[in-house]
């Protein structure tokens, strides 16, 4: 899906590590929230409190998921899944554009 259509958008940005990272809240009609950012190059670790579906857009980043030692690749037209109540580590190797969409 390229585009929402009849959504409402939050105007506040979410801004993370001193501006590096930021999003924008799109609320549906349904209930179901996602967020859509800008990361900048450089390490983060986020937390969870819903599980998490992050579409990379575009970019490329490298994501330690919870219980893994293991480095993962993933490039735009990826994705990756976060459980619940869990931190997951992301190492951003190029500006990138992504989407989050949180489930219950």
């Amino acid at each position: 899906m390229s585009k929402f259509s009849n959504v409402t958008v939050v105007k506040a940005a979410n801004i993370y590590f001193d501006g590096n990272v930021t999003s924008r809240t799109v609320e549906f009609g349904s209930g179901e929230v996602k967020t859509l950012g800008i990361m900048m190059p450089g390490d983060y670790r986020f937390s969870t409190g819903k599980k998490e579906i992050m579409e990379i857009l575009s970019g490329d980043v490298d994501v330690k998921l919870p219980g893994s030692d293991a480095w993962v690749g993933i490039q735009g037209g990826e994705s990756f899944e976060v459980p619940a109540n869990a931190a997951f580590d992301i190492k951003v190797k190029s500006v990138t554009d992504y989407c989050c969409s949180y489930l219950d």
